[in-house]
């Protein structure tokens, strides 16, 4: 139990992700831990490196307080496996793909052990020879670097389910490697390498060669050589053709990442972890943490004073998690002892911007942005500094080659996406500004809860506008935009992710890199669903202009829906009797059919994947199910269960059985919540309720609304997201 004098911080929300995802358990399931006992976890484990040391003695209760209170959380794997047998600390890994079978086989191991402790890989398949390609030791053709990637999917899908959170994986590719244009397509086909976030890194000849639309070379990396050359303009519509229709690939500035690279002596980055915010060198880790800057607003002004004392001994925290990570290879353990970086970066600067009574979108809000973090890294360096005279400096050091003064740390800030933990913490992820204001959150017997963020309501009845119809019309509406009853000012400074233009995204984006951010920022660029393919062009453009070294950009809807062609074989006209004695005839199909995929779980929280193919009048015509592994023995008795199910609903939609009768068989034929019967159920129950949202915009967990944040669908109800 908390003791009466130490009050829990916690929302409800809070508690509930931490009880599904962090609070250790027995054997049986049962939760151990509550909010301080795991607080004190944490804090004992990474304070116990600086015991010896004089101003050790009261470091870990410092520690304590600072993440209890909430102003400062580290990442998810330090939360959960601190003080346990397993140890792993870090979110981010660069593994090296080299060009061997065994070179990339090697990998594939390496990054199954990361994923087994919970930690998230990044690759470059740059390295590997194109497809077609001679291999002189086997006087064979390679397989190019697509075919590898799909063997490291498979490897993350065998192992993802061993732990607490799941491995997700960063695949890039150069974009002079001659196997471009099938890496910008690959995910054409969301089905395919689901495990991974593509990503096309992008070099200031390749920009250079699009502003004078001129061709550029391609580069075959076993041989060093020109192999060929594609029209630069041809190619970047390319990846913006393919980001429009579904978000990736994404873009990564390569050239922009090596130019800030603080170890230069010891190679050029290739990759950055899963989420993009964090360029590593080969076999390098880093462990993350957050400062809640909403915490540190004091009369209208930031705090400095406080905040820089919270920087100070985040930097301390952040460089003992190295000393006392258990990391899953030597390699990895050798390298990031070498350069020990960590990544400092923010959340809640949504909530700091609103009670500086700034616009997110404004000038003023990316000048107080840029200002807050430009000194968070000033301070960060003065701590890593102090740390080195203290502890010495990061081994790697080489006064020839690093121009700045020795310090603890080789690089010290991202900005990464902060997710679960923000839900803990109760505010803005990351910098993305908030989703939405007001929630509708369903709750048993079909009663709704209106979930008003806690500023706009302490806003709202301060300036004497609040109203629980107020409330229930922004919840409706999903913006404080346009409401007569809420003064300019503050629907301005409420706006939301997507109430908010890309340029401005963007343009705050660009502030905070050139402000303070050592590596990369984690950020989505939200876009209408009426955005067009120009519109990502110009996102693209402006974030190069500005210096970000990443960009994800979303297109609301995107990634729900594609176009199957499903060929002209299947146009007969069958009658047949129905129990009435009336004919009722077989829907006909047409040649292109539009059609929405679900990602669900089943019983077993193995991924199945719906699609469902619509008529003109977004009438559901069939449905198909697919197993990532189809072909695994052990699951081919359930996927022809599964198929067998889908044939026989999409024949009853073929013959215009009422969706309600199709709806009661399925639920009379249910078992679980999870199984095929309850889903498709679901489904079709949100077809008739002329959503069409379905498992897209539904928690596969706790049937909460699922947004697409920092580059991933999430939960913000229990913490479910399809990346952790």
């Amino acid at each position: 139990m908390t003791p009466p004098d130490l009050v829990s911080p916690l929302t409800e929300t809070a508690e509930t992700v931490l009880e599904r995802r962090y609070y250790l358990k027995d054997s049986e399931g049962r939760v151990l831990e509550n909010w301080e006992t795991l607080c004190r976890r944490v804090a004992q484990a990474v304070a116990k490196v600086d015991a010896g040391l004089s101003d050790g003695d009261d470091l870990s209760e410092r520690f304590f307080t600072m993440i209890h209170s909430l102003d400062f959380l580290p990442n998810s794997p330090c939360l959960m496996n601190a003080g346990t047998d397993l140890g792993q600390l870090s979110a981010c890994f660069v593994l090296p793909v080299e060009d061997s079978m065994d070179g990339i086989f090697t990998s594939i191991r390496n990054g199954a052990l990361v994923h087994k402790t919970g930690g998230g890989t990044g690759y470059s398949f740059s390295r590997l020879r194109p497809k077609n390609s001679a291999v002189q030791s086997t006087q064979g053709v390679a397989s190019g670097p697509l075919s590898f990637a799909a063997v490291f999917d498979a490897a993350t899908e065998t192992i993802k389910q061993g732990g607490k959170r799941r491995g997700a994986n960063m695949g890039v590719l150069r974009v002079d490697h001659p196997d471009i244009l099938a890496f910008i397509s690959a995910k054409e086909d969301q089905t395919h390498f689901t495990n991974f976030n593509f990503s096309v890194a992008i070099t200031d000849a390749f920009m250079q060669a699009v502003c004078d639309d001129e061709d550029y070379a391609l580069i075959n990396p076993a041989i060093g050589q020109v192999v060929d050359t594609l029209p630069a303009r041809q190619v970047f519509d390319s990846i913006v053709e393919r980001a429009w229709r579904n978000g990736e690939p994404g873009v990564l500035f390569i050239d922009a990442a090596n130019r800030d690279n603080s170890t230069p002596q010891l190679g050029e980055f290739e990759a950055t972890n899963p989420c993009g915010e964090q360029w590593l060198l080969p076999y390098e880790s880093c462990n993350l943490g957050s400062i809640n800057l909403g915490h540190y607003v004091l009369k209208g002004k930031v705090d400095s004073k406080r905040l820089a004392a919270t920087v100070k001994l985040a930097v301390r925290f952040l460089d003992n998690v190295i000393d006392c990570n258990r990391f899953p290879i030597p390699e990895i353990a050798a390298m990031t002892q070498k350069t020990r970086k960590i990544g400092l970066g923010i959340m809640g600067l949504h909530d700091m911007l609103i009670q500086l009574e700034l616009p997110y979108a404004s000038k003023e809000g990316r000048e107080a942005a840029a200002e807050v973090m430009a000194f968070i890294r000033k301070e960060a360096e003065l701590a890593s500094i102090e740390l080195a005279a203290l502890k010495g400096p990061f081994p790697a050091f080489d006064p020839q080659h690093n121009l700045y003064p020795a310090r603890r740390n080789a690089a010290l800030t991202s900005i990464q996406p902060t997710g679960t933990v923000s839900m803990i913490a109760d505010c803005a992820s990351g910098c993305e500004p908030y989703f939405s204001i007001v929630m509708i959150k369903n709750v048993m017997d079909g009663d709704r809860l209106l979930m008003a963020n806690k500023l706009f309501e302490q806003v709202a009845q301060q300036e004497g506008f609040y109203s629980a119809q107020l409330m229930e019309k922004v919840a409706e509406s999903g913006t404080v935009i346009g409401h007569a009853e809420i003064p300019e000012k503050w629907q301005e400074i409420f706006r939301t992710a997507q109430d908010i233009s890309p340029e401005a995204h963007i343009r705050m984006q660009g502030a905070l890199q050139k402000n303070g951010v050592d590596s990369s920022i984690s950020k989505t660029i939200n876009l209408p669903s009426t955005a067009t393919e120009e519109d990502v062009r110009t996102a693209y453009l402006l974030g190069y202009e500005l210096g970000c070294k990443g960009l994800t950009v979303y297109r609301d809807g995107s990634r729900d829906n594609q176009v199957l062609n499903l060929g002209a074989g299947a146009k007969e006209n069958i009658a047949v009797v129905s129990s009435s004695g009336a004919l009722m005839e077989k829907a006909t199909l047409p040649d292109v059919l539009s059609a929405k995929r679900y990602r669900l779980k089943d019983v077993n929280q193995s991924t199945i994947y719906l699609i469902v193919c619509f008529d003109e009048e977004e009438n559901p015509m069939e449905v198909f199910a697919k197993f990532p592994f189809d072909n695994r023995v052990d699951l081919k008795d359930k996927s022809t269960m599964w198929t067998t199910t889908c044939r026989l609903v999409s024949l009853a939609l073929r013959y215009q059985i009422p969706m309600g009768e199709i709806i009661k068989q399925l639920d009379r034929s249910s078992g679980h919540r999870l199984d095929l019967p309850a889903q498709l159920s679901r489904l079709l129950k949100s077809f008739m309720a002329g959503t069409h949202h379905g498992f897209a915009s539904s928690c596969p967990e706790c049937t909460g609304h699922l947004v697409f944040e920092e580059g991933c669908e999430t939960c913000r109800d229990c913490g479910y997201s399809k990346c952790s």
